[in-house]
């Protein structure tokens, strides 16, 4: 039996007499897209920062690729090749596109942001941003300012510089958000193709693509798994209609 690539345990998070992660356990295997979702204040913001290193938990421990991650930075997480996207942009702005996938292949490079200007002209870190501004087709915007861009352009960019840590799985915190119809059917398809890339624990409102992409959901309510399994059984699940999806099922 293959390793979880991720592997959560236990994970507890309190805030005073709150309790936001309440024991959770989660695994991401290889080649899957597990989804995470839940009512507003469910806790899942609070999970993966806990994941990502941003928010250290009070009991349980975080595995990636077998090694215990519990008590590391953020920034070493993601060398290891943990990669997050956002829900809110945390690209910069002011730089070109082609800029901020260097900025990612400077980071999982090891290499210092006081060295960007030489990064510029460095075949092999350029090579890399441009690979993957290619893979989410953003190579013709290459040049244009973040700014420039349009939402769903800016949602493909922040994969394209999660792709330049050379992941071993995506952290993925709502993609589809503010995006149409046409945006969110070009991001579950190029979702779809990365899975095979590297698996994605994907945290997402928009039930449909949930649908269409998960092989396994995890319902979150009050800190909570309520309900774990694939799409079918998530779907029927009584605790889970109540709880979050109702007439969505």
């Amino acid at each position: 039996m293959t390793d979880p690539v991720l592997e959560v345990r236990g994970l507890t998070k309190r805030f005073g007499a709150l309790v936001v992660s309440d024991g959770i356990d989660l695994t991401l295997k290889r080649g899957e897209i597990h989804a995470v979702i839940g009512p507003n204040g469910a806790g899942k913001s609070t999970l993966i920062a806990q994941i990502c290193g941003g928010l250290a938990p009070d009991a349980g421990t975080i595995r990636l690729k077998g090694r215990d991650v519990t008590a590391l930075p953020t920034r070493t997480r993601a060398r290891m090749g943990l990669a997050r996207t956002f829900q809110i942009s945390a690209l910069a702005m002011e730089d070109t596109a082609l800029q901020n996938a260097l900025l990612g292949a400077l980071g999982a490079a090891g290499t210092p942001w006081r060295f960007f200007g030489p990064a510029l002209s460095d075949p092999a870190l350029r090579k890399v941003a441009e690979t993957a501004l290619d893979r989410v087709g953003l190579s013709d915007k290459a040049g244009h300012r973040t700014a420039e861009l349009s939402h769903g352009e800016r949602r493909q960019l922040e994969v394209a510089v999660a792709l330049t840590l050379r992941p071993a799985a995506f952290i993925m915190d709502e993609p589809m958000a503010g995006l149409g119809s046409e945006g969110g059917a070009r991001m579950t398809a190029l979702l779809d193709r990365l899975r095979h890339e590297a698996p994605i624990l994907l945290v997402e409102h928009d039930m449909d693509a949930v649908f269409a992409l998960a092989d396994r959901i995890s319902v979150l309510a009050g800190g909570r798994v309520i309900a774990s399994g694939p799409p079918d059984a998530i779907r029927t699940d009584t605790a889970v209609r109540e709880a979050y999806l109702g007439d969505e099922a």
